[in-house]
């Protein structure tokens, strides 16, 4: 199974130092029954898309939470055995949750697929999203607006190898 796992550089940087991508349980995302239903799709690569977005956001929640790290959202793509990656049940139908799921055991980020930043020219967007968060979660409209526009800015595709140079 394909995980989408959300990160910040440097969460990268640590992932990259150790070896490891987190030991389990931690959160990723996932083509989830759930997003499988909200998405209405049967093309897998649109609902691997809607995965990779929903992790982006959890990406950006994790700047919001680092004010020090900086503004480029990332997501490492990895596969997993299927058994590894479950959805929690009390969670599942939660619209905030979708495509969530955790992972069990650790991870090795030698078997990460690739890695999604974004590129330096999205950084005014993600500063500003990740400012508005807050406001956006608490209903404002125009805050949710500005969270919107991150999502304008595709992440960006690097292979494995480049994780040297993203983090150095």
């Amino acid at each position: 199974m394909r995980v989408y796992v959300p990160l910040t550089l440097p969460g990268l940087a640590a992932a990259h130092q150790t070896g490891e991508l987190g030991e389990g349980p931690f959160l990723a995302y996932a083509v989830t029954p759930a997003l499988r239903e909200w998405y209405l799709s049967d093309d897998i690569e649109e609902l691997e898309y809607a995965a990779l977005s929903r992790a982006a956001l959890a990406s950006l929640r994790l700047l919001a939470a680092d004010p020090a790290a900086p503004r480029r959202r990332v997501v490492v793509a990895v596969d997993v055995p299927d058994g590894a990656a479950s959805v929690d049940p009390d969670r599942g139908l939660d619209p905030a949750a979708l495509g969530e799921v955790r992972v069990a055991g650790t991870v090795r980020l030698a078997e990460a697929a690739a890695v999604h930043v974004d590129a330096a020219d999205a950084e005014a967007d993600v500063t500003a999203a990740a400012d508005a968060l807050p406001a956006a979660d608490g209903g404002d409209d125009d805050a949710q607006f500005v969270v919107d526009g991150a999502e304008d800015h595709e992440l960006l595709w690097y292979a494995t190898q480049e994780i040297p140079n993203l983090v150095g």
